[in-house]
């Protein structure tokens, strides 16, 4: 604005971004030198006030108030001490508060108010005036310890531990190379001449490609190592260091990608980064830890090219009889509904859709989220049996007395189809009556509802760009699946990884000192083959089940639910078995264990074959 009205400045002491620190300076030049500065716009007259935001620099480096004199402050006293979360303050000088305007009024905020006038009478504090409501004032008490801790360390000291961890990090990141002679690291807001303690980066595989941020994310948790990943609130700053254009971002929303997700590259690019900051709480042991994950996980060299990039299966040298190892069908199992226990069969019916009644049923929250046991683990508590004979699918659980009878015929849905999208798939679904939701709100201790596939549509939706989407099996029929209608796993593969960590003693002392076996159940397997050797099943392109034919649709990428323990009536979480995957089944991001599968039926209307335990496995054969 121009004249005498006023006009304000706001700008950060410190980016939450790259940790690029920004002159303090900028609040004298603005308030004194706005018309040299802003002399071609419209904006160069008039009275300048300066906001500062230091909730990311108050923690380690607060701006001298009696020095750059700027009009309003905003921190958070979470960046400052760790907690309490969602508590900040703001700092106002006397003559600015005198210009805040206010055009409504709730509780504690007036001294008088008449209810059929439009009148009323503000309270004489600025910050009587401005804080609506009941102040957190249990959370505003324990801000008294974090001050202590501060003044007992001194500002000026976090100042320089935190900086030199920081710096510490920088060099030994920007240090790494690959065996090729690639760098490894790419830095964001290195031109500053100042830098926060905020290390904010991308990695790239010797090849130019990038490692996505998800899958540092999900190794550094593995590691016992906290992190953030994407662009932490700053869609701004994000853009700028990535390079990413108005073209870019639009293509990347259009992908599909939102906040939170895991489209981490998206056109060959980042769509996000890394992020490990430090506080007065940090050490150098830590800061050494985290530059030896980096080191171990994605720098390529001599010493870990095999855990680090993909690799074919070969043959053993022993030959002939090792390549004509017979494979054999051991175990089927049955998921009705979506993350809740199967139950195996000697014999089960192929449909269209995989196994008949594979996960045909989901459980869905009052918010319209899908459950399944990543945020709702007791789902594994829930048993499910099907009788074909009966015509009915039997529920159990250890929160409910009665077990849970559902007639498989449709009439006993109770309400009219409803189509829902769910993973780049769309669904016709119907509900059951009350008493079902109840008896399920109650197996997992909160509101829900069972919804099934009403099986007359299930087709997948494309994205604007053509892309699908996580599900991997566009063209089948699917049910409630993540990505395909089968997941195979083999024996040999199990025991392989048993033996791994037995000896693992890092995943002993992640795990109480104890050496974790898994069974073939962690993984939640349709199909268990045995014979031959480990991994053998990467290799496969398609296989004959006892004459029915399946096609490879490549491994399946595991994630944290395989560390999912159900033992003693509790659920337990562990590292592993995912930490020792991915030392050694690691890909492009992806840890991967089994391998997924397409039933291949030529027929255009449902046929009465059975799968059965005991068939051969023919690999890699002619359909024909």
């Amino acid at each position: 604005m121009t004249g005498n009205a006023y006009n304000l400045f706001a700008f950060p002491s410190e980016c939450n971004f790259s940790g690029r620190k920004f002159d303090p300076n900028l609040i004298k030049i603005i308030k004194e030198e706005s018309e040299r500065v802003l002399e071609s716009s419209q904006y160069c007259r008039g009275c300048w006030l300066v906001l500062i935001d230091a909730a990311k620099g108050c923690a380690t480096n607060p701006p001298n108030l009696s020095k750059f004199k700027a009009d309003f402050v905003v921190f958070s006293f979470y960046k400052l001490f760790g907690y309490p979360t969602g508590l900040g303050a703001l700092i106002v000088r006397n003559d600015a508060a005198k210009l805040m305007k206010k055009t409504y009024f709730s509780g504690g905020t007036v001294a008088a108010a008449i209810a059929d006038v439009d009148f009323f009478k503000r309270r004489e504090g600025v910050e009587e005036f401005f804080e609506d409501g009941t102040i957190s004032f249990l959370s505003i008490a324990a801000i008294q310890h974090g001050f202590k801790i501060i003044n007992m360390l001194t500002t000026s000291s976090i100042f320089r531990h935190t900086t030199s961890i920081a710096a510490y990090v920088r060099n030994k990141l920007l240090a790494l190379k690959h065996e090729n002679g690639e760098f490894v690291c790419t830095l964001y807001g290195l031109l500053s001449s100042e830098m926060g303690p905020t290390v904010s980066f991308n990695m790239k595989r010797p090849d130019g490609t990038w490692y996505g941020y998800r899958e540092v994310e999900k190794l550094a948790t593995l590691a016992g190592i906290q992190l953030r990943t994407g662009c932490f609130c700053n869609p701004g700053a994000c853009a700028k260091y990535l390079g990413l254009s108005h073209l870019d971002l639009l293509s990347n929303i259009e992908a599909g990608h939102v906040c939170w997700d895991d489209r981490d590259i998206l056109h060959g690019k980042p769509t996000g980064a890394v992020r490990v900051s430090f506080g007065y709480m940090s050490t150098f042991e830590d800061a050494m830890k985290f530059v030896n994950f980096v080191e171990n996980n994605f720098v390529i060299s001599s010493s870990n090219r095999c855990a680090l990039q993909p690799r074919s299966i070969s043959l053993p040298v022993e030959g002939i009889a090792k390549a004509a190892a017979r494979h054999f069908l051991t175990s089927i199992t049955v998921y009705p509904i979506k993350s809740c226990a199967g139950f195996s069969v000697d014999q089960w019916p192929l449909t269209s859709t995989g196994l008949l009644h594979d996960r045909e049923w989901i459980l869905k929250s009052t918010t319209g989220e899908i459950l399944t046991q990543k945020k709702v683990p007791e789902m594994c508590y829930i048993s499910t049996l099907i009788d074909l004979n009966l015509g009915k699918l039997f529920v159990e659980s250890p929160r409910c007395k009665e077990k849970l009878q559902i007639e498989l015929k449709s009439s006993s849905l109770v309400t009219e189809r409803d189509e829902m999208d769910i993973q780049n798939h769309r669904y016709e679904v119907r509900s059951y009556n009350n008493e079902v939701d109840i008896w399920f709100s109650r197996a997992i201790d909160r509101p829900c509802t069972l919804l099934r596939n009403s099986g007359s549509q299930s087709h997948s939706c494309i994205n604007k760009n053509g892309s699908p989407g996580i599900c991997r099996d566009v063209g089948a029929r699917l049910n409630f699946v993540n990505e395909a209608q089968f997941l195979l796993i083999s024996e040999e593969s199990i025991a392989d990884l048993n033996s791994r960590l037995k000896s693992n003693l890092d995943g002993r002392r992640r795990n109480g000192g104890q050496a974790v076996q898994v069974g073939v159940m962690r993984f939640r397997p349709n199909l268990v083959a045995s014979g031959g050797e480990p991994y053998a099943e990467d290799g496969w392109s398609n296989l004959n089940i006892g004459g029915k034919y399946f096609m490879s649709l490549g491994g399946c990428n595991r994630c944290q639910m395989i560390n999912i323990n159900p033992e003693a009536g509790e659920v337990q979480r562990f590292t592993e078995p995912l930490a020792t995957l991915a030392g050694y089944r690691r890909a492009k991001g992806k840890i991967m264990f089994g391998i997924l599968l397409r039933y291949e039926n030529n027929t255009k209307t449902e046929s009465d074959t059975w799968i059965c335990v005991g068939e051969e496995i023919v690999p890699n054969g002619d359909r024909h």
